[in-house]
């Protein structure tokens, strides 16, 4: 027990450290914990190394919120998020963004447990029937995004222009320099989609004064966000190929991030949160990884299921706590000058992106940021982006395409 526990707090720093740097994916900080590996497993050994691990993806899903809400940059889960986050930002609610994706992180965890189990018990025998339903469910996921937007052809043709990029830079990924786990090539891709296109055209002038009064949404909505995002959780956490950004998309679908703000944010915490739990369940029932960190967890001698979905909830509690406490540093923001704040999180997201993914990330930054641009001066919003990562999924749900 005791391995386990002081796994469980190593984790959910490491993963506090991770999630508040901007930019940087949880699988980088997994691949500094391998490398620590041979110092950790001595002390706290096998099951306490995957405590860690599972503790700082919990971590870090919870404190990321907060680069993300305030500097406007996308990790892998929380592209579209970003979006109405920065936008409450420069309203002076940046806080109150950060409750409400934090709340819907831990509703997430609530709810997703259980649901993770009925997978666990329930999908598992019928794997084989559901793995070909991927592709289709995309396909209609996406048509009804396109036709719900202003102009279909225009969005058709933002939607074919990034899935067209995703597919270019997961062909030749092997380009980027792999200092962020292997998703490096989404940091480019999701940077330049849903951030430093945002930050070129956002608003110079001064940033308003940050204040908390509520949350600003119903006890009654929040629930049905979260109920929303943790199915949206269990669809990618489940079927093959699909990430968390794929779930904003099919958050996307019913609830709008540009006009339900608030609601899209709790949602998308859930769909984060959830996902990793069912992530879990995916793995013990039909072993398959999910992400950078199960890849690692698979090489190690894990303990039973039931033993990691406590520690998810320990990490979960201990998390939003720390993250609601940190949430008030929207206040050091206030009265900034908004385009020095820009151009400063701009300049950093290039140089980062430049270190981590090389000269090949820099170019997919340039073209992803040029693509991010179209939605904002045809007004319209920018989820047929999202085809940077559902067309290649879809094709290779279809087996048209591999990664």
């Amino acid at each position: 027990m005791i391995p386990l526990l002081s796994g469980l707090m190593f984790g959910l720093v490491c993963g506090v450290i991770s999630g508040l740097i901007p930019g940087i994916h949880s699988n980088t900080m997994a691949g500094i914990m391998a490398g620590l590996s041979p110092v950790l497993f001595p002390v706290i050994g096998a099951e306490g190394l995957v405590a860690a691990l599972i503790s700082m993806l919990i971590g870090h899903s919870f404190l990321d919120l907060i680069p993300s809400t305030f500097f406007g940059i996308p990790d892998s889960g929380t592209a579209l998020s970003t979006l109405p986050a920065h936008a409450l930002t420069l309203e002076g609610k940046g806080e109150e963004a950060v409750r409400l994706s934090a709340l819907g992180c831990i509703y997430g965890i609530i709810i997703g447990v259980p649901v993770a189990i009925l997978a666990y018990v329930l999908l598992t025998p019928i794997q084989s029937y559901i793995d070909w339903v991927c592709g289709p469910l995309l396909i209609l996921i996406m048509g009804m995004v396109i036709i719900q937007e202003g102009s279909v052809l225009w969005a058709l043709l933002i939607f074919a222009s990034s899935g067209l990029l995703g597919l270019f830079a997961f062909r030749f990924q092997y380009l980027v320099w792999n200092l962020n786990g292997e998703s490096a090539v989404l940091m480019p891709l999701l940077t330049g989609l849903f951030g430093l296109s945002v930050l070129i055209v956002s608003s110079h002038t001064q940033v308003p004064r940050q204040r908390y009064a509520n949350l600003g949404l119903e006890t009654k909505s929040i629930l049905y966000a979260s109920l929303s995002g943790t199915i949206a959780g269990l669809l990618v956490g489940w079927l093959p190929g699909l990430s968390t950004a794929s779930a904003t998309a099919v958050i996307n679908a019913r609830i709008k991030y540009d006009t339900n703000r608030r609601t899209y944010l709790v949602a998308a915490g859930a769909a984060a949160c959830a996902n990793v739990v069912v992530g879990l369940a995916a793995f013990y029932g039909i072993e398959r990884t999910r992400n950078g960190v199960m890849v690692m967890i698979s090489s190690l001698d894990p303990p039973s299921f039931p033993v990691l979905l406590l520690i998810v909830i320990i990490a979960s509690g201990a998390a939003y706590l720390i993250t609601l406490s940190m949430s008030s540093c929207a206040k050091w923001f206030s009265g900034l000058d908004g385009k020095m704040v820009n151009t400063l999180v701009a300049g950093f997201v290039i140089l980062l992106c430049g270190v981590i993914c090389g000269p090949f990330g820099l170019f997919i930054l340039v073209c992803a940021t040029g693509i991010g641009l179209i939605p904002g001066f045809l007004n319209l919003s920018r989820v047929p982006c999202m085809g940077v990562v559902t067309l290649p999924v879809i094709l290779y749900s279809l087996g048209l395409w591999g990664f």
